[in-house]
């Protein structure tokens, strides 16, 4: 979160809550990546608090290093993946499976691009005005960030399933307020709002799991 190491902990408790109960909610193993988003965003929240604890002197400055890499690795190096590639696997429909590799095919690049930034370059961590701000200089580029929100929210709003079109919109919303108001913490406080949007995921799987399984038979 974009407050304390203890808001961190607590978000990420109840997250990993929401994230074991939104995974009994799959019905089947296509399903497993996208309802695994709650879970993974708890495990990443759960890091941050470690980010936190070392820059307030509570633990070593090496602690905040190290987590503050994880963290920027999921952010930023595995969740444009991975976001797109759970929404492909989630479509029923063989054409809307389509529509979707662009995005995930993207995802992958950008993935591919950050992962070799993020070990190229120095990643700058600390605290402004209560919350964390990430700065990699090959990663805080405009091109970088408009490919990044086309994959982490582009799929979402071509689903034709409702859960992920509520969670894209969330997301869209979260984001244009953080560049509005903490364009300097991006990271950090989208990550931290976009995982509380994840609530919605299981609110989505439980409401649908009478229409669920889809039929996955069709080929891309």
């Amino acid at each position: 979160m974009c407050f304390s190491a203890a808001a961190n902990f607590v978000g990420s408790a109840a997250l990993g809550a929401i994230g074991v109960a939104t995974i009994k909610e799959v019905r089947h193993p296509r399903e497993l990546l996208f309802a695994s988003l709650p879970l993974l965003f708890a495990i990443h929240q759960f890091t941050e608090g470690f980010v936190w604890l070392g820059l307030d002197g509570r633990m070593s400055p090496a602690v905040a290093h190290d987590a503050g890499a994880a963290f920027m690795l999921y952010a930023q190096g595995l969740l444009p993946f991975l976001l797109p590639l759970g929404v492909l696997l989630f479509e029923p429909t063989a054409p809307r499976r389509r529509a979707m590799l662009p995005f995930a095919v993207l995802g992958g690049a950008l993935t591919i691009y950050t992962l070799w930034a993020l070990s190229a370059f120095s990643t700058q961590v600390y605290v402004r005005n209560n919350s964390i701000v990430y700065i990699n200089p090959a990663t805080n580029e405009t091109a970088v960030a408009i490919l990044y929100v086309i994959v982490t929210c582009g799929a979402l709003f071509f689903s034709r399933i409702r859960p992920m079109l509520l969670f894209g919109i969330a997301n869209m919303i979260i984001l244009l307020i953080t560049l509005a108001v903490k364009r300097y913490a991006f990271t950090s406080v989208w990550c931290a709002y976009a995982a509380i949007a994840s609530v919605l995921l299981w609110f989505g799987l439980r409401s649908s799991r009478t229409a669920r399984p889809y039929s996955y038979s069709e080929a891309i």
